[in-house]
């Protein structure tokens, strides 16, 4: 079979979950006799806007578009022609058996529809962008988690946000263009340094310091709008309300089948509109080859540790507030090593390292992929803190697999994949204190640690999301979908 995926971002510029999973299934897809191709976005001022280019990564056609964030308005963020003309001219071209959507964000709902009028479509759901336009992580502007959606909270959490270009990178990018279309010369990465000093604040959720990050405790309900809207919040609330009713109309009638990595999110999704039949549960499956015959590695201390990029979603300020709460004796008999990217968001990123630094822990970078398995095998206790609905994070899986005891915040996929006092311990969303307190009993008898994973943890192989995929994708060319029980681990 011919098969595209698509997905918002691809590696190796954009090495997280979404993008690393589409490489890794689209690899086992293709040593299995697989056409695969990768249809994907990049902003990248020093090229035309809405051009594709083809490049290749790690054997695998990536065929990139060029979205410079042109948008006139909101609507055009999720429902933009001339993307979907784009696409429709690429399926033209490629003719594909199946097309599978990993992501739409920076494409167009209009894509799904050009999709499914060539070739059966199918949409692995793995955030909730379809529900929440703001990253779809479903954490609002004044970072409460949103355990439901009310559009008059949503236009006042989106009226400030930046979903484009201002006039002024307008300008600046298609002169660049121009410049390397005509001379060939590439002003873009210059122009990119330039254009980081030009950004504008990304809003309270993305740039709030620790110390001013509020969670709920995972039971407490996000309040409702309680003020009138202003006229501008109005209009967004709207405009919200339009995207949440044609995403439904427009998507369920394209889509084959929508796969839900967890329970959690397939619920989630259910309760949004789509049919129960029309939604399969399949765990994430991961490249299990790197993990082959590792052995765990005991230090002198217990080994806390921390992978994640470090921005306020993924909870790393709960982490340090939890650890400085511990008595520095205790602290002293342990290690707190944490790795990630901290590129992302500069004013988060100097708060954290202002406190992690008090208490002698430095932040120790970007771990290449190769080196996640190597890394895990000399950690004692791995802390997944996030503050937002993890679907079915890659780190907990890695974890997984290599018999890494895990602390995690009790919410969403994150809870449904950590079994208590098995392969971990859970702890409430957010809260410091709780966290605090469950690594003090751990530090003081470690030995619980050593009582974990008593059996054999399986856990599913990219290997075994193509097996599935690719019955998956015969039955929808056969006629027989209806048919197709997922099986495997998870």
């Amino acid at each position: 079979m011919r098969i595209l995926f698509v997905s918002h971002n691809f590696l190796p510029k954009h090495p997280a979950g979404t993008e690393i999973y589409t490489f890794q299934c689209g690899r086992a897809l293709a040593e299995r006799g697989h056409e695969v191709h990768v249809f994907t976005t990049e902003k990248d001022i020093g090229r035309k806007h809405l051009t594709v280019n083809v490049r290749e990564y790690e054997g695998l056609p990536v065929h990139e578009l060029v979205n410079n964030l042109f948008y006139k308005d909101f609507r055009s963020t999720w429902d933009n022609p001339a993307i979907a003309r784009t696409f429709a001219d690429f399926l033209d071209d490629l003719k594909p058996d199946v097309v599978h959507f990993m992501h739409l964000m920076y494409l167009s709902v209009g894509c799904l529809e050009e999709a499914a009028k060539r070739a059966p479509v199918f949409y692995t759901l793995h955030d909730y962008w379809l529900q929440c336009a703001r990253f779809g992580q479903r954490v609002h502007a004044d970072r409460s988690i949103c355990h439901t959606i009310d559009t008059d909270r949503c236009g006042r959490c989106m009226v400030d946000f930046k979903f484009r270009q201002s006039d002024t990178q307008r300008r600046m990018a298609k002169v660049i263009a121009a410049v390397n279309g005509a001379t060939g010369i590439d002003l873009g990465p210059a122009a990119r340094r330039f254009e980081a000093r030009l950004q504008p604040s990304k809003g309270a959720l993305e740039q709030a310091p620790p110390g001013s990050l509020r969670m709920p405790d995972g039971t407490e309900q996000a309040p409702v709008a309680a003020e009138p809207l202003t006229p501008e919040e109005q209009v967004m609330a709207d405009s919200i309300r339009e995207r949440d009713e044609a995403l439904r109309a427009r998507i369920l009638p394209a889509v084959t089948r929508f796969i839900a990595p967890s329970r959690f999110l397939r619920g989630s999704f259910v309760e949004w509109g789509i049919p129960e039949q029309q939604i399969l549960h399949m765990r994430t499956g991961i490249d299990l080859r790197r993990f082959e015959g590792l052995e765990r590695r005991r230090g002198e201390k217990l080994r806390v540790g921390f992978i994640g990029t470090i921005v306020p979603h993924k909870g790393l300020h709960v982490l340090l507030q939890a650890w400085q709460q511990l008595p520095a004796d205790l602290r002293a008999k342990a290690e707190l090593a944490v790795y990630g990217p901290t590129e992302h968001n500069p004013p988060y990123v100097r708060a954290v390292r202002e406190l992690a630094t008090s208490m002698g822990v430095p932040l120790r970078g970007r771990l290449k992929a190769g080196d996640v398995a190597e890394i895990l095998r000399g950690v004692d206790l791995l802390v997944v803190p996030s503050v937002w609905y993890e679907n079915s994070p890659l780190i907990i899986l890695e974890a997984l697999a290599t018999r890494t005891p895990l602390m995690v915040s009790n919410l969403g996929g994150m809870a449904e994949l950590v079994e208590p006092e098995v392969t971990g311990f859970r702890f409430e969303v957010g809260d410091p204190r709780d966290l605090g307190h469950r690594l003090r009993l751990i530090l003081e008898e470690p030995g619980q640690l050593e009582a974990l994973y008593p059996d054999h943890k399986q856990i599913r192989s990219a290997e075994d999301d193509a097996e599935a995929l690719e019955e998956l994708y015969g039955a929808a060319l056969r006629g027989t979908v209806d048919q197709v029980v997922i099986g495997g681990p998870g």
